[in-house]
């Protein structure tokens, strides 16, 4: 816990911190000794949020209302954070919307591609900088299962999700020399709120791997930092990683996830 909180500390910042992976991460670091900067839209639960870690493990927090998806919110918040002694960021804010591509205005794809991939690329650009100027730190971008091919019902979310693994991969390689790490995990199904509220169905044990709890995902993400540039947490997943990437031909990998995601939302 100690060589974590050097290499990582003193303070972490994750983004979409209000629920789900976001929030566990802010748990899981403030446990480790990490001061916590907490991002995601709205104040009330990013308030509840920091006085909950301020009481359990004595660190201090920030929380900060800003909408990730704006310019002028990104830049207020590389401004605000400037002051803070970031060893690790966290991209877990993200939008995943389910249905099929011409159901979604042109305007909610923009809005998603803003979330997903714009403003991660913004803060991944700024925090390695600052990363790289003190010598040491890491980087958390939150891919998905859904990333490793393209899947009906979620195209865009699951183009998004690729791009992040993708440059976690290109960054491992060119940032560790330099002293940052960088990891992306490749989250399979996942009980959080966003996943409970699409009312997903089990569509068999082979097709669908248990869902995982957001402790145990954030727990496999940070013990795969500084080791691997991808980590996918649970051996089902990883099995199915391994299928998806390695054994099966391309179109055979998309029919199958797809069917598979057709009968999990009832489509």
């Amino acid at each position: 816990m100690d060589a974590f909180r050097e290499r990582y500390g003193r303070w972490a910042l994750v983004a979409g911190a209000s629920e789900g992976l976001g929030a566990e991460f802010c748990h899981q670091l403030a446990a480790r000794g990490l001061s916590v900067a907490l991002v995601a839209r709205r104040p009330e639960p990013l308030a509840r949020l920091a006085r909950e870690l301020e009481r359990a493990h004595g660190v201090e927090t920030r929380a900060l209302a800003f909408d990730l998806a704006r310019a002028e919110d990104l830049a207020e918040l590389e401004r605000v954070t400037a002051e803070l002694d970031v060893g690790l960021m966290v991209m877990s804010a993200a939008s995943s919307p389910v249905g099929e591509f011409l159901e979604h205005s042109l305007g909610e794809h923009r809005a998603m591609l803003d979330l997903n991939c714009r403003a991660a690329l913004v803060m991944t650009h700024v925090f390695a900088e600052r990363l790289v100027a003190r010598g040491r730190g890491g980087l958390i971008l939150m891919s998905s299962l859904a990333g490793l091919q393209g899947t009906a019902l979620t195209a865009h979310y699951s183009a998004s999700k690729a791009y992040l693994r993708v440059l976690a991969e290109g960054l491992w390689a060119e940032l560790r020399p330099r002293g940052v790490d960088v990891v992306a995990c490749v989250a399979g199904p996942t009980d959080t709120p966003t996943w409970r509220a699409g009312h997903p169905k089990q569509v068999g044990r082979w097709k669908l791997p248990r869902v995982q709890s957001a402790s145990e995902v954030v727990a496999a993400t940070l013990r795969g930092l500084g080791r691997v540039p991808v980590v996918t947490p649970g051996l089902g997943n990883s099995v199915i990683h391994f299928l998806l990437r390695r054994m099966l031909p391309t179109s055979v990998a998309v029919r199958l996830v797809s069917r598979t995601t057709r009968k999990m939302y009832g489509r």
